[in-house]
């Protein structure tokens, strides 16, 4: 019987058995010896090594792998431990054992060794290298150990410095000029006023029960100004679209279109605005439930009855409506994206904005607020049909983003002449102040700019001296006797100044007079009063230079400046506007529009009422302006069935007028018994 027949019935495996003493040989033999005897030892493996030099061979041709292990675990003195070389083979085949077949393994091969000199040198040699070995990865370990109390600070520092240049935070200062964003850019984070609610009031008092259940999750379509509701009808395309009609200088110019549905849609409204009840634009939208302007200006009428929630609910579903009908080259936040004003279908998307705007403003969400005025502001800087430069230094005062007012101021002043207009002139001075009054900035700092706040005021006092007294009054502060009666802060001040300018004062007064209350500003603002009438007793030229100024620069208010009284609906400064503008009529969809519109499509003539003579027909018209009498073509979707009401009303009184007869004035009189009749 073979030995592998044996093995096999013991149930041992091959490569695993005990090796004895004269299991491991090593022997020196040439090239040619191996040659010859290659053939008869075919197991055998010959260490690599180059010609003429010492080969090892063994049972296992993976045990070569941890031959260096091998040799330097088990050189003790010059003598190998035979247990020590049995643990170190067996362990190998253990470990390589997968990657290697059943044929690879054969019993009864032998080692063959050099001789005991030359062990005994390879012994020392790999010694010292275990020695060496062993230090390093002690020293190694000593320095992971300790290395964080010898330069453990440095790393830390190093480690935080590379997070932040990755993630993009930015260090305490200011940023080079070339690495800050532009002043309009728009950041998408913060469109959404749940994220200053949260950081104000925390996620868990915010969201509440919205947080939708895990079964009942919808994944409506991804939008920053609104977040769909399920309580809005089903959308579907109302025939809204966006157009890109030119880019040049880095400029990117969009316009908005109307399908032909959209039109008839738009026509609709435009009567039922003509017909002054909300119920008809109720009725609209029932056929087109985003409906852009039927939104807003029910939106309105829900405001004038109170109820904000409502108001708020439709304009975010216009927002929703527009903002799903994107060019996909238009941005929010890049702030090179243009829209004409002129274009009425432009319009519905300024108004929209700003609605949404101010009930942000209102809810008490400041900083989403001036988000979305930069927005409006970057979508025609240049004309600024709705003239936020009256509102957004407002906006960055209440959100307390001063360096961000400062900036603005910075950046615009050489070209747009901000510190003209009274309420840029009073809010940066008053921006620069509160920074200086922040703790966390170096004493030097804090000194330059208080002064500058104080240079700043006191430009805008001697600019603006209408301001003071009613500024104060509104703050309710009794001024000093010696300002009072000044002639130059008296109530001449206040008279005396154009009426353009007395628009610009009220409407800066009724909307930030309360951010002067602070007994702080007001001390503040008191030290430079003081210093600006010694100056105007000492007879400063820049006094007399400001009064030339002001005669000058505000004769009449441009027709942005008075669409944007409209849209504040603030009374100091509506009741501020001139004739030519309260005589017309001003719709809500569309306050004071553009003398130069650009039209793209027209409204079709209605037929005129006083075309036909029939009194009575003038008459319910003059009581319903959409009554049409029979044979003329009446609106669609507008009080269908009360005309068909009352052109039945109509016949029944053509009927009575037909059979109404007057008596004749030549029948013969009966006789009077008792005269002619005649009065004493």
């Amino acid at each position: 019987m073979s030995r592998r027949a044996l093995r096999r019935l013991r149930g041992e495996q091959r490569g695993q058995e005990p090796l004895g003493p004269s299991a491991l040989q090593f022997v020196l033999r040439d090239d040619d010896d191996a040659e010859e005897e290659g053939p008869k030892r075919g197991p055998g493996v010959r260490l690599p090594g180059g010609t003429g030099k010492e080969g090892v061979q063994v049972n296992n041709r993976f045990e070569l792998i941890n031959i260096e292990d091998l040799e330097d675990d088990s050189v003790v003195n010059g003598e190998r431990s035979d247990c020590a070389l049995t643990h170190t083979v067996a362990s190998g085949n253990k470990a390589r054992a997968p990657h290697g077949g059943p044929d690879t393994k054969r019993d009864g091969d032998v080692i063959k060794g050099v001789s005991p000199e030359q062990s005994n040198v390879s012994g020392k040699l790999r010694k010292k290298k275990k020695k060496q070995r062993n230090k390093k990865n002690s020293t190694a370990e000593t320095s992971v150990v300790l290395g964080f109390q010898e330069n453990g600070l440095e790393d830390i520092d190093r480690i935080l410095e590379r997070i932040e240049d990755g993630s993009g935070l930015s260090r305490p200062g200011p940023a080079p000029p070339s690495s800050r964003k532009h002043v309009l850019h728009v950041e998408h984070r913060h469109l959404n006023p749940d994220t200053e609610l949260k950081r104000y009031f925390g996620a868990r008092a915010v969201l509440g029960e919205q947080r939708p259940r895990q079964r009942q999750r919808v994944y409506p379509k991804c939008t920053w100004l609104t977040t769909p509701k399920s309580t809005w009808p089903r959308y579907s395309k109302p025939g809204l679209s966006m157009r890109l009609l030119e880019s040049k200088k880095g400029l990117s110019f969009f316009a908005f279109e109307h399908s032909e549905d959209y039109q008839q849609a738009q026509h609709k409204f435009l009567v039922a605005v003509e017909s002054m009840e909300p119920n008809n634009i109720v009725v609209l939208l029932q056929t087109s439930p985003y409906h852009v302007d039927s939104l807003l200006q029910l939106s309105d009428a829900c405001r004038f009855q109170d109820d904000q929630e409502m108001a708020r609910d439709l304009t975010e579903r216009a927002l929703y409506s527009m903002e799903c009908a994107f060019h996909p080259l238009f941005s929010l936040t890049s702030g090179t994206c243009r829209l004409d004003y002129r274009r009425p279908e432009n319009r519905s998307f300024y108004l929209a904005l700003y609605k949404q705007m101010s009930f942000l403003e209102k809810r008490g969400c400041p900083r989403t607020a001036l988000e979305y005025c930069k927005l409006i502001l970057s979508l025609e800087p240049d004309e600024d049909p709705l003239c936020m430069l009256l509102l957004i230094d407002h906006l960055a005062l209440r959100a307390r983003n001063y360096e961000y007012l400062i900036r603005l101021f910075q950046e615009w002043e050489a070209h747009r002449n901000l510190s003209q207009l009274p309420n840029f002139a009073f809010s940066v001075s008053l921006a620069y102040f509160l920074l200086s009054q922040q703790t966390d900035l170096p004493q030097q700092e804090l000194s330059s700019t208080r002064e500058k706040a104080s240079t700043l005021i006191q430009q805008a006092l001697i600019m603006f001296p209408g301001v003071l007294m009613p500024l104060l009054e509104y703050c309710s502060v009794r001024p000093d006797a010696a300002v009072s009666g000044h002639r130059f802060f008296g109530p001449d001040a206040e008279i005396s100044q154009p009426p353009a300018l007395s628009q610009l004062v009220s409407l800066y007064l009724g909307r930030s007079h309360f951010l002067w209350k602070e007994p702080a500003t007001i001390n503040w603002l008191e030290e430079n009063v003081r210093v600006v009438l010694q100056a105007v007793d000492a007879g400063d030229p820049a006094v007399e230079a400001c009064e030339g100024r002001r005669k000058m620069l505000y004769q009449r208010a441009p027709r942005n400046i008075h669409r944007h009284v409209i849209l504040s609906e603030i009374k100091e400064a509506v009741a501020a506007l001139p004739p030519e503008v309260t005589t017309q009529s001003v719709m809500g969809f569309d306050p004071l529009p553009p003398l130069d519109t650009i039209y793209s499509y027209i409204r079709p003539e209605r037929l005129s009422p006083v075309s036909h003579g029939n009194t009575v027909a003038l008459f319910f018209r003059s009581l319903l302006p959409n009554y049409a009498m029979e044979g003329e073509r009446p609106e669609e979707g507008v009080a269908g069935g009360l005309n068909q009401g009352l052109n039945r009303l109509m016949l029944a009184v053509r009927d009575m007028m037909a059979n109404f007869h007057f008596n004749d004035m030549e029948m013969p009189r009966e006789e009077n018994p008792e005269g002619e009749g005649d009065w004493d």
